[in-house]
Protein backbone atom coordinates (compact mmCIF):
# COMPACT_ATOMS: atom_id res chain seq x y z
CA UNK A 1 0.00 0.00 0.00
CA UNK A 2 1.40 3.41 -0.68
CA UNK A 3 0.30 6.62 1.47
CA UNK A 4 0.29 10.01 0.11
CA UNK A 5 2.14 12.74 1.28
CA UNK A 6 0.78 15.69 0.95
CA UNK A 7 2.06 19.28 0.28
CA UNK A 8 0.54 22.50 -0.06
CA UNK A 9 1.39 25.72 -1.67
CA UNK A 10 3.04 26.43 -4.43
CA UNK A 11 6.87 27.60 -4.20
CA UNK A 12 8.12 29.02 -6.84
CA UNK A 13 7.54 31.32 -9.98
CA UNK A 14 6.63 28.81 -12.68
CA UNK A 15 6.86 31.41 -15.22
CA UNK A 16 9.91 32.77 -14.25
CA UNK A 17 13.12 32.17 -15.08
CA UNK A 18 15.31 33.50 -18.45
CA UNK A 19 14.63 30.38 -20.12
CA UNK A 20 11.49 29.52 -21.39
CA UNK A 21 9.56 26.26 -20.78
CA UNK A 22 10.01 23.68 -24.04
CA UNK A 23 6.58 24.08 -25.18
CA UNK A 24 6.31 28.01 -25.70
CA UNK A 25 8.40 28.03 -29.15
CA UNK A 26 5.67 28.14 -31.68
CA UNK A 27 5.61 24.24 -33.66
CA UNK A 28 7.68 22.43 -30.37
CA UNK A 29 6.13 19.74 -28.60
CA UNK A 30 5.57 19.26 -24.90
CA UNK A 31 8.28 17.76 -23.07
CA UNK A 32 6.93 14.98 -21.76
CA UNK A 33 7.48 14.29 -17.88
CA UNK A 34 7.08 11.36 -15.55
CA UNK A 35 4.62 11.31 -13.01
CA UNK A 36 5.89 12.60 -9.29
CA UNK A 37 5.84 9.40 -7.16
CA UNK A 38 4.07 9.34 -3.53
CA UNK A 39 7.03 10.46 -1.01
CA UNK A 40 5.69 7.61 1.35
CA UNK A 41 5.57 4.04 1.20
CA UNK A 42 4.17 1.89 3.48
CA UNK A 43 6.14 -1.50 4.33
CA UNK A 44 4.19 -4.53 4.19
CA UNK A 45 4.54 -7.02 7.10
CA UNK A 46 2.80 -9.44 9.08
CA UNK A 47 4.73 -8.75 11.81
CA UNK A 48 2.66 -7.25 14.49
CA UNK A 49 3.82 -3.74 15.75
CA UNK A 50 4.91 -2.47 18.61
CA UNK A 51 4.06 0.90 19.77
CA UNK A 52 4.65 3.12 22.83
CA UNK A 53 2.54 5.49 23.82
CA UNK A 54 3.15 9.45 24.50
CA UNK A 55 1.10 10.89 27.66
CA UNK A 56 2.40 14.55 26.87
CA UNK A 57 3.08 16.26 23.85
CA UNK A 58 6.57 17.34 23.19
CA UNK A 59 8.03 20.43 22.02
CA UNK A 60 11.24 22.52 22.18
CA UNK A 61 12.49 22.74 25.67
CA UNK A 62 11.53 18.98 26.95
CA UNK A 63 14.01 16.27 28.05
CA UNK A 64 13.44 12.89 28.65
CA UNK A 65 13.07 9.16 27.27
CA UNK A 66 10.26 9.80 24.93
CA UNK A 67 12.28 12.66 23.62
CA UNK A 68 14.72 10.09 22.88
CA UNK A 69 12.89 7.92 20.92
CA UNK A 70 11.21 10.57 18.67
CA UNK A 71 14.99 11.39 17.90
CA UNK A 72 15.70 7.94 16.78
CA UNK A 73 12.48 7.40 14.73
CA UNK A 74 13.36 10.49 12.42
CA UNK A 75 16.89 9.51 12.64
CA UNK A 76 15.73 6.19 11.00
CA UNK A 77 13.84 7.85 8.51
CA UNK A 78 16.43 10.14 7.57
CA UNK A 79 15.69 13.07 9.11
CA UNK A 80 18.40 15.30 11.42
CA UNK A 81 17.30 16.10 14.69
CA UNK A 82 20.91 16.42 16.29
CA UNK A 83 22.38 14.05 18.64
CA UNK A 84 20.32 11.28 20.09
CA UNK A 85 20.24 12.94 23.45
CA UNK A 86 17.12 13.35 25.24
CA UNK A 87 17.01 16.91 24.48
CA UNK A 88 14.79 18.74 22.39
CA UNK A 89 16.25 21.52 21.07
CA UNK A 90 16.07 23.66 17.75
CA UNK A 91 17.18 20.58 15.61
CA UNK A 92 14.88 18.10 16.53
CA UNK A 93 12.44 21.02 16.24
CA UNK A 94 13.62 21.61 12.78
CA UNK A 95 13.54 18.01 12.29
CA UNK A 96 9.40 17.44 13.11
CA UNK A 97 8.91 20.70 10.40
CA UNK A 98 10.14 18.74 8.08
CA UNK A 99 8.72 15.51 8.79
CA UNK A 100 5.18 18.03 9.09
CA UNK A 101 5.54 19.22 6.14
CA UNK A 102 6.56 16.14 4.41
CA UNK A 103 4.84 13.39 5.62
CA UNK A 104 1.95 15.19 7.28
CA UNK A 105 0.96 17.41 4.55
CA UNK A 106 1.00 20.44 6.53
CA UNK A 107 2.06 24.00 4.58
CA UNK A 108 5.18 25.05 4.57
CA UNK A 109 4.59 27.90 7.21
CA UNK A 110 2.24 25.96 9.16
CA UNK A 111 4.16 23.04 11.13
CA UNK A 112 3.78 23.44 14.71
CA UNK A 113 6.85 21.80 15.88
CA UNK A 114 5.51 19.66 17.98
CA UNK A 115 4.89 15.65 18.73
CA UNK A 116 1.43 14.95 20.11
CA UNK A 117 0.81 11.31 21.25
CA UNK A 118 -0.75 10.50 17.80
CA UNK A 119 1.12 12.05 15.46
CA UNK A 120 3.97 9.86 17.80
CA UNK A 121 1.40 6.25 17.32
CA UNK A 122 1.36 7.17 13.32
CA UNK A 123 5.24 7.51 13.15
CA UNK A 124 6.10 4.24 14.54
CA UNK A 125 3.95 2.76 11.17
CA UNK A 126 6.38 0.67 9.40
CA UNK A 127 7.26 2.93 6.06
CA UNK A 128 9.97 4.77 4.05
CA UNK A 129 10.27 7.74 2.78
CA UNK A 130 11.22 7.16 -1.25
CA UNK A 131 12.53 9.38 -3.92
CA UNK A 132 10.28 11.10 -6.12
CA UNK A 133 12.72 9.88 -9.27
CA UNK A 134 13.96 6.79 -8.34
CA UNK A 135 17.04 5.50 -9.97
CA UNK A 136 18.63 2.83 -7.28
CA UNK A 137 22.11 3.42 -9.65
CA UNK A 138 23.15 7.04 -8.73
CA UNK A 139 22.75 9.22 -5.67
CA UNK A 140 20.87 12.71 -5.95
CA UNK A 141 19.19 15.49 -4.27
CA UNK A 142 15.62 16.39 -4.16
CA UNK A 143 14.55 20.35 -3.47
CA UNK A 144 10.46 20.35 -2.78
CA UNK A 145 9.84 23.66 -3.00
CA UNK A 146 5.95 23.82 -2.46
CA UNK A 147 6.89 22.29 0.89
CA UNK A 148 10.36 23.78 1.72
CA UNK A 149 12.27 19.98 2.41
CA UNK A 150 15.24 18.86 1.04
CA UNK A 151 16.34 15.40 0.88
CA UNK A 152 19.46 13.41 -0.08
CA UNK A 153 19.22 9.98 -1.86
CA UNK A 154 21.94 7.11 -1.90
CA UNK A 155 20.91 4.48 -3.87
CA UNK A 156 17.40 5.52 -3.18
CA UNK A 157 17.79 5.82 0.73
CA UNK A 158 17.18 9.18 2.14
CA UNK A 159 20.34 10.03 3.84
CA UNK A 160 19.27 13.53 4.82
CA UNK A 161 16.08 15.18 5.01
CA UNK A 162 15.61 18.63 5.89
CA UNK A 163 13.25 21.92 6.36
CA UNK A 164 14.91 24.23 4.09
CA UNK A 165 14.16 27.88 2.71
CA UNK A 166 14.08 28.70 -0.77
CA UNK A 167 13.52 32.32 -2.75
CA UNK A 168 10.86 34.62 -1.83
CA UNK A 169 10.18 35.92 -5.36
CA UNK A 170 10.54 39.32 -4.60
CA UNK A 171 12.46 41.96 -6.09
CA UNK A 172 15.75 43.67 -4.43
CA UNK A 173 18.29 46.28 -4.63
CA UNK A 174 21.02 46.39 -2.01
CA UNK A 175 24.87 47.13 -1.74
CA UNK A 176 26.71 43.80 -2.08
CA UNK A 177 29.98 42.20 -1.44
CA UNK A 178 31.56 39.62 -4.33
CA UNK A 179 34.52 37.44 -2.66
CA UNK A 180 37.98 36.60 -4.75
CA UNK A 181 37.09 33.88 -7.59
CA UNK A 182 33.14 34.13 -7.11
CA UNK A 183 30.71 34.44 -9.71
CA UNK A 184 31.33 38.01 -11.42
CA UNK A 185 34.77 38.58 -9.66
CA UNK A 186 37.46 36.95 -11.00
CA UNK A 187 40.19 39.71 -10.05
CA UNK A 188 42.21 39.24 -6.48
CA UNK A 189 40.62 41.60 -4.22
CA UNK A 190 36.58 41.85 -2.98
CA UNK A 191 34.34 43.58 -5.41
CA UNK A 192 31.48 45.81 -3.64
CA UNK A 193 28.64 47.60 -5.90
CA UNK A 194 25.25 47.90 -5.60
CA UNK A 195 23.00 45.23 -7.88
CA UNK A 196 19.31 44.76 -8.33
CA UNK A 197 17.86 41.20 -8.71
CA UNK A 198 14.74 38.84 -8.17
CA UNK A 199 14.86 36.14 -5.52
CA UNK A 200 13.61 33.20 -7.81
CA UNK A 201 14.16 29.52 -7.43
CA UNK A 202 13.63 27.65 -10.84
CA UNK A 203 11.78 24.14 -10.85
CA UNK A 204 14.58 21.93 -13.24
CA UNK A 205 16.86 19.41 -13.16
CA UNK A 206 20.28 20.32 -12.73
CA UNK A 207 23.97 18.91 -11.51
CA UNK A 208 26.06 19.93 -8.63
CA UNK A 209 29.30 21.70 -10.64
CA UNK A 210 30.74 23.74 -7.66
CA UNK A 211 31.74 23.98 -4.40
CA UNK A 212 33.34 25.76 -1.72
CA UNK A 213 34.08 25.01 2.15
CA UNK A 214 33.57 27.98 4.56
CA UNK A 215 31.82 30.98 4.36
CA UNK A 216 31.51 32.63 1.21
CA UNK A 217 30.43 36.44 0.11
CA UNK A 218 28.27 36.43 -3.62
CA UNK A 219 26.52 38.63 -5.23
CA UNK A 220 23.60 38.23 -2.02
CA UNK A 221 25.60 37.67 0.50
CA UNK A 222 27.20 35.34 3.09
CA UNK A 223 26.88 31.90 2.60
CA UNK A 224 28.46 29.01 4.76
CA UNK A 225 29.61 25.88 2.46
CA UNK A 226 27.99 26.59 -0.89
CA UNK A 227 27.15 23.53 -3.14
CA UNK A 228 26.04 25.35 -6.19
CA UNK A 229 23.91 23.41 -8.76
CA UNK A 230 22.54 26.75 -10.97
CA UNK A 231 25.22 29.32 -11.85
CA UNK A 232 25.22 31.09 -8.47
CA UNK A 233 22.39 29.32 -7.00
CA UNK A 234 23.63 26.72 -4.00
CA UNK A 235 22.57 24.95 -1.59
CA UNK A 236 24.07 26.37 1.45
CA UNK A 237 24.58 26.58 5.77
CA UNK A 238 22.30 29.14 7.34
CA UNK A 239 21.70 31.12 10.68
CA UNK A 240 18.30 32.64 9.59
CA UNK A 241 16.06 29.07 7.93
CA UNK A 242 12.38 30.42 8.58
CA UNK A 243 9.38 28.24 7.80
CA UNK A 244 8.44 31.06 4.56
CA UNK A 245 10.61 32.02 1.63
CA UNK A 246 13.15 34.07 2.43
CA UNK A 247 16.46 33.83 0.29
CA UNK A 248 17.57 35.53 -2.63
CA UNK A 249 17.08 32.44 -4.47
CA UNK A 250 19.59 29.73 -2.82
CA UNK A 251 18.41 26.75 -0.76
CA UNK A 252 19.06 27.23 2.97
CA UNK A 253 19.59 24.65 5.13
CA UNK A 254 19.86 24.78 8.62
CA UNK A 255 24.08 25.72 9.63
CA UNK A 256 25.07 22.45 11.74
CA UNK A 257 24.16 20.52 8.50
CA UNK A 258 26.30 22.32 5.85
CA UNK A 259 29.21 20.51 6.43
CA UNK A 260 27.95 17.23 6.44
CA UNK A 261 25.68 17.96 3.42
CA UNK A 262 29.18 18.74 1.39
CA UNK A 263 30.43 15.33 2.74
CA UNK A 264 27.14 13.57 1.08
CA UNK A 265 26.44 14.93 -2.59
CA UNK A 266 29.20 14.66 -4.77
CA UNK A 267 29.50 17.05 -7.93
CA UNK A 268 28.02 15.85 -10.82
CA UNK A 269 25.19 14.34 -8.73
CA UNK A 270 21.51 15.07 -10.43
CA UNK A 271 19.19 17.95 -8.63
CA UNK A 272 15.83 17.75 -8.62
CA UNK A 273 13.74 20.66 -8.12
CA UNK A 274 10.17 20.28 -7.96
CA UNK A 275 8.02 24.08 -7.75
CA UNK A 276 4.62 22.36 -7.13
CA UNK A 277 3.00 23.11 -10.69
CA UNK A 278 5.13 21.14 -13.02
CA UNK A 279 7.59 18.61 -13.07
CA UNK A 280 11.35 19.42 -12.86
CA UNK A 281 11.72 17.69 -16.66
CA UNK A 282 9.09 20.28 -17.92
CA UNK A 283 11.40 23.03 -17.84
CA UNK A 284 14.94 20.88 -17.86
CA UNK A 285 17.82 23.39 -16.79
CA UNK A 286 16.28 26.53 -16.10
CA UNK A 287 18.10 29.78 -15.56
CA UNK A 288 17.40 31.86 -12.84
CA UNK A 289 17.02 35.70 -12.99
CA UNK A 290 20.91 37.37 -13.54
CA UNK A 291 21.03 40.10 -11.73
CA UNK A 292 21.84 43.63 -12.74
CA UNK A 293 23.83 46.55 -11.62
CA UNK A 294 21.79 49.16 -9.85
CA UNK A 295 21.63 52.35 -11.67
CA UNK A 296 20.94 54.63 -8.62
CA UNK A 297 23.96 52.89 -6.72
CA UNK A 298 26.76 55.35 -6.00
CA UNK A 299 29.24 56.25 -3.02
CA UNK A 300 32.23 58.27 -2.11
CA UNK A 301 34.74 58.73 0.78
CA UNK A 302 34.45 61.60 3.00
CA UNK A 303 36.83 63.23 5.81
CA UNK A 304 36.68 66.21 8.68
CA UNK A 305 32.98 66.85 8.53
CA UNK A 306 30.70 64.08 7.01
CA UNK A 307 27.04 64.03 6.66
CA UNK A 308 25.43 61.15 5.57
CA UNK A 309 21.71 60.27 3.85
CA UNK A 310 20.15 57.02 3.16
CA UNK A 311 17.35 57.29 1.20
CA UNK A 312 15.26 54.03 0.58
CA UNK A 313 13.97 53.74 -3.23
CA UNK A 314 10.44 53.20 -3.86
CA UNK A 315 9.72 49.21 -4.31
CA UNK A 316 6.02 47.66 -5.98
CA UNK A 317 7.11 44.19 -3.60
CA UNK A 318 8.93 45.16 -0.74
CA UNK A 319 7.06 47.65 1.70
CA UNK A 320 8.92 50.72 2.45
CA UNK A 321 10.76 51.72 5.20
CA UNK A 322 11.45 54.42 7.43
CA UNK A 323 14.17 56.24 6.02
CA UNK A 324 17.57 56.39 7.94
CA UNK A 325 17.88 59.61 9.52
CA UNK A 326 20.53 61.75 8.80
CA UNK A 327 23.82 61.43 11.48
CA UNK A 328 26.33 64.56 11.10
CA UNK A 329 29.88 64.55 12.80
CA UNK A 330 31.83 67.57 13.31
CA UNK A 331 35.37 68.16 14.63
CA UNK A 332 35.81 70.83 17.23
CA UNK A 333 35.74 74.55 15.67
CA UNK A 334 38.98 75.13 13.97
CA UNK A 335 40.48 78.24 12.09
CA UNK A 336 39.85 76.30 8.59
CA UNK A 337 36.61 74.51 8.04
CA UNK A 338 36.37 71.72 5.95
CA UNK A 339 32.33 70.20 5.24
CA UNK A 340 31.76 67.34 2.60
CA UNK A 341 28.55 65.80 2.03
CA UNK A 342 28.05 61.85 1.05
CA UNK A 343 24.99 60.99 -0.02
CA UNK A 344 24.14 57.14 -0.71
CA UNK A 345 21.22 56.09 -2.78
CA UNK A 346 20.44 52.52 -2.06
CA UNK A 347 16.27 50.36 -2.29
CA UNK A 348 15.40 48.20 0.93
CA UNK A 349 17.06 44.98 1.47
CA UNK A 350 15.32 42.20 3.02
CA UNK A 351 14.76 41.90 6.59
CA UNK A 352 16.90 38.99 6.69
CA UNK A 353 21.11 39.73 6.40
CA UNK A 354 21.69 36.31 5.77
CA UNK A 355 21.24 35.59 1.53
CA UNK A 356 22.25 32.89 -0.68
CA UNK A 357 23.55 33.07 -4.33
CA UNK A 358 21.80 34.01 -7.10
CA UNK A 359 22.81 34.52 -10.25
CA UNK A 360 25.38 37.08 -12.07
CA UNK A 361 25.22 40.82 -12.47
CA UNK A 362 23.99 42.00 -16.02
CA UNK A 363 24.43 38.84 -18.18
CA UNK A 364 25.24 34.68 -17.25
CA UNK A 365 28.73 34.67 -16.13
CA UNK A 366 31.26 33.07 -18.33
CA UNK A 367 32.41 29.25 -16.59
CA UNK A 368 33.31 29.69 -12.37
Amino acid sequence: MVVFAGVALGGGDAGGGSSAPADTAAGVALVSVPSSVNVIETIETSAPVTKTQLDRTLSKGMAGDDVAAVQQRLTDLGFWPGPIDGYYGDETRRSVWAYEKLVLGVAFNEPTGQVTADMWTDMQDPFVIQPRRPDSTTNHTEIYLDAQVLAVFHDDVPVMITHMSSGDNEEWCEEVTISPGEYNNPGDEPLVRGECGRSFTPGGVFTFDRQVEGVRQSSLGGMWDPVYFNYGIAVHGALNVPLQPASHGCIRIPLPLSPTFQELVTLGDQVFVFDGVKEPEYYGAQKPYFNRIDPDYSTTTSSTTTTTTTTIAPSTTVPPTTAVPATTTTKPPATTTTTTTTTTTIAEAPAAAEASGGGGAVAPPAGG
